[in-house]
């Protein structure tokens, strides 16, 4: 990864800062976006610290925003003049609610989050790289892009679109040799998935956390450490023949649904 020129949204914390992590420790030089901006400058103060100096800038962006999504791309290559790899990854949950009570408003911010931000993500950074005959994406579904999940809706609606658009720019873009991939984790103890399990259990959430760790057939969450070395891999020239596939990255949980 040494000298690659990796974009990452909703860098600040959770995956994003994960895979920003272990790219940095092995010399890519980084494109750090989030929409919270003290948030994405204690990363960036971390990252720098933890890796005696760090190749990088930070710039805050709504990736809902397609103005500011093309200000991140060319804000990147005007830094670095080329984008190696793309680890679009910023997203939210939403809120939990049945389908037919489910606030309009918040629908809506979970599409325009969810999928239009990677859609715009893709639609800047990827003539970026045509124009290299090189590039890795990844992008981040969920295993709510795989099966559904109760009272998430919208999420679950977001994330199967997801793994579409990865399906199409695969084989669209893969003459120009662009990777794109998708990851679909489960539930990997972030700041978003605690904030989930204070919506199932406010009163007590590491019992809802506890809960869910039982069903997993590892009987435990996930680390963000392991997902952001998945996607090193899909955005490094280790991968070379991985396109168009939604990776599964949740202990096998999905394995037992319908048969548990």
């Amino acid at each position: 990864m040494k000298n690659k020129v990796i974009i990452i949204t909703g860098a600040a914390m959770g995956l994003g800062f994960a895979a920003a992590e272990e790219l940095a420790s092995k010399g890519a030089k980084l494109v750090l976006v989030d929409y919270n901006e003290d948030a994405l400058k204690e990363a960036f103060e971390k990252l720098d610290s933890d890796n005696n100096g760090l190749d990088a800038i930070s710039i805050k962006a709504d990736v809902s925003n397609e103005e500011q999504v093309k200000n991140y791309v060319n804000k990147a290559v005007e830094k670095y003049g080329r984008i190696d790899g793309f680890y679009n990854n910023a997203g939210i949950e939403g809120r939990q609610a049945p389908l037919t009570e489910y606030d309009v408003d918040i629908f809506k911010k979970v599409i325009d989050i969810n999928l239009m931000g990677v859609y715009y993500g893709m639609r800047y950074v990827i003539p970026v790289m045509q124009k290299q005959k090189y590039g890795r994406i990844v992008n981040v579904a969920s295993v709510g892009g795989i099966r559904g999940v109760l009272n998430q809706t919208p999420y679950v609606a977001s994330k199967h679109a997801v793994s579409g658009m990865t399906k199409n720019a695969a084989i669209e873009y893969g003459k120009d040799g662009i990777l794109t991939n998708a990851i679909a984790p489960g539930a990997i103890l972030t700041p978003m998935v605690a904030e989930a399990f204070k919506q199932v259990n406010p009163d007590d959430p590491k019992a809802a956390e506890a809960e869910y760790a039982q069903r997993n057939p590892t009987r435990a969450l996930g680390d963000p450490k392991d997902v952001g070395k998945l996607v090193s891999f899909l955005i490094s020239d280790e991968n070379g023949y991985v396109n168009g596939q939604t990776i599964a990255i949740d202990g096998g949980e999905s394995n037992l649904y319908g048969n548990s």
